[in-house]
């Protein structure tokens, strides 16, 4: 992936989190289930910690899209809304690329 792409950083992140818990649980005595099991929890775990940014934008959006909806702000206030949510999100959300 070349490093000048938006999310470089957060795949970097979550391979690394995917190589550490590789690395700690070869050493583990435990069953190869178990293994598996905790670089499973490890790779949702750093997935869920780098797009918390996306679900929250989202949440915000949809909140926003739905009083647009209900038709109870004229269309001035509606497109004011509108740019005040699309400014106020994360910067690395505004690009269309997730990869």
């Amino acid at each position: 992936m070349p490093n000048d792409t938006p999310n470089t950083e957060r795949y970097i992140a979550i391979a690394r989190a995917c190589l550490k818990a590789i690395n700690d649980t070869a050493a583990d005595s435990g069953s190869r289930e178990d293994k598996i099991q905790a670089v499973y929890q490890a790779i949702d775990k750093a997935f869920q910690a780098e797009f918390a940014d996306y679900r929250q934008s989202v949440a915000i959006m949809a909140t926003v899209l739905e009083r647009i909806a209900t038709g109870e702000l004229d269309a001035e206030k509606a497109a004011s809304l509108a740019r005040q949510t699309l400014e106020q999100q994360p910067a690395n959300t505004k690009t269309g690329s997730m990869h």
